[in-house]
């Protein structure tokens, strides 16, 4: 089934996410700086910096209550108010919200397909959006990795961003993969 996906950023993860999208068959809507409207979409992934998710949930219509993919990383001061990006974003759209392909590389994205086993992505999610975002980190490339809902588990995957920017300054951009013993 075809997905209408409203990628709220046209930087490297937004822009990227929505071409592994597109060519993965589902009709993908880019919104930038200028705004837009969401009111036709299935899923909305918001992938704009932490500091920047307020303006730019504003500048969108039709956002209430839409099931919701936060791609958000922090970097610096975390804004007061909310325990994670994630829950902010909740509390301004309302839907079922999951945060997914914040501890993976957009500069890897057209690398994915040309490994040899396929890296994992680790997301939160609520039960109501945890199948559809499982199907989209698929169709985008990676196997899924359920690490818990998203109180307390975004805040620990935005925290997790120290770790991940202090490998790849080791490795540069890099995949991971988790895998139960027995199955590497």
């Amino acid at each position: 089934m075809t997905l209408k996906i409203t990628v709220i950023g046209r930087g490297h993860v937004g822009g990227g996410l929505a071409r592994l999208w597109r060519q993965a068959g589902h009709d993908v809507t880019g919104l930038g700086q200028d705004g837009g409207d969401a009111s036709d979409a299935d899923v909305v992934v918001v992938s704009v910096p932490g500091p920047a998710i307020a303006a730019a949930l504003a500048a969108v219509t039709g956002l209430a209550g839409k099931p919701t993919i936060d791609t958000c990383n922090i970097y610096g001061e975390r804004p007061t108010g909310h325990a994670s990006l994630t829950l902010q974003i909740k509390e301004t759209i309302g839907g079922p919200a999951a945060k997914s392909f914040s501890t993976n590389f957009a500069s890897a994205y057209d690398e994915i397909s040309k490994q040899r086993v396929t890296p994992t992505n680790l997301f939160v999610a609520e039960p109501e959006i945890r199948a559809l975002t499982e199907r989209l980190i698929i169709e985008a490339g990676y196997e899924p990795v359920f690490v818990g809902d998203i109180d307390p588990g975004a805040r620990l995957l935005e925290d997790s961003s120290g770790l991940t920017r202090a490998i790849a300054a080791e490795l540069g951009p890099f995949f991971y993969r988790y895998a139960s013993v027995g199955d590497l």
